[in-house]
């Protein structure tokens, strides 16, 4: 973990919103574009071919989208620039991706993006109609099936505090346990949207991808809301319902000890 930029270099702290359809996900890979590359990429290009070194809140999987994501940008001292500068600079760099800087600051000696963070929000959409979605495509997830959102917020209840999660974790989940504290989860239904936000301080791998997935058999009836307190209580990833898929996801916050933006 580095808590300090390296000599010569200068933290700043950046508030990102991304379409992450196409994309890897927000890490450098190389079987194709990350948000990673493209950032690090448009910092070079801005600071005249130096190098520049970036660390995320959160690194979302492939298809996930941000409108609240925070990075740090660890940028070479070779040039004095404002903030609306590097802002400006590196959106101008960044064309055509979508991927926008939509704030940048200067950050503490001592901050970090990715362990400084006390919590994180996120949005999960679905759209529940018999046809397709068109203007909302790569951004939702389409369930045909009608769904019973008030079971499915009676069902969330049992979620809420802190448990074992393995039910709800990836099978490549890197964390190091299971236990998560889930401060807080809603969800509303606007015409044929159902929105599921949740916070906690940190998310297993797939975690609000695996309770939206469960969710959705609890909505369609084929679950109980009490069943899904025993799928929790099972702690077996094989008991929960489907992964829904990564396009209906979107990072919308990143909260610290002092507000940043």
């Amino acid at each position: 973990m580095n808590n300090h930029p390296e000599a010569g270099y200068t933290r700043w702290a950046l508030l990102l919103e991304f379409d992450g359809t196409g994309f890897v996900g927000w890490q450098r890979q190389e079987n194709g574009p990350s948000i990673q590359t493209c950032l690090e990429e448009a910092g070079a290009a801005f600071f005249g071919g130096a190098s520049v070194m970036t660390a995320t809140s959160g690194r979302t999987d492939a298809g996930v989208h941000a409108s609240g994501m925070v990075v740090q940008l660890d940028a070479p001292e070779t040039r004095a620039v404002s903030a609306h500068q590097l802002r400006d600079g590196l959106n101008f760099h960044l064309k055509p991706h979508l991927i926008g800087v939509r704030m940048a600051r200067l950050a503490p000696a001592d901050w970090h993006a990715r362990f400084s963070a006390i919590g994180r929000r996120y949005r999960y959409t679905i759209l529940n109609r018999a046809t397709r979605p068109i203007l909302d495509a790569h951004r939702v997830w389409h369930v045909k099936h009608p769904l019973d959102d008030h079971v499915m917020r009676e069902a969330s209840r049992f979620l809420i505090g802190r448990h074992d999660f393995s039910s709800f974790r990836a099978a490549s989940c890197q964390a190091s346990g299971p236990v998560r504290t889930l401060d807080e989860m809603t969800i509303t239904r606007s015409d044929d949207y159902i929105v599921i936000e949740v916070q906690a301080r940190s998310f297993l791998h797939h975690q609000v991808r695996n309770f939206a997935g469960s969710l959705a058999l609890v909505g369609r009836g084929k679950w109980s809301a009490a069943h899904l307190r025993d799928v929790l209580h099972a702690r077996d990833r094989t008991q929960a319902g489907p992964t829904a898929p990564p396009e209906g996801l979107c990072l919308i916050r990143v909260d610290y000890p002092e507000k940043l933006f």
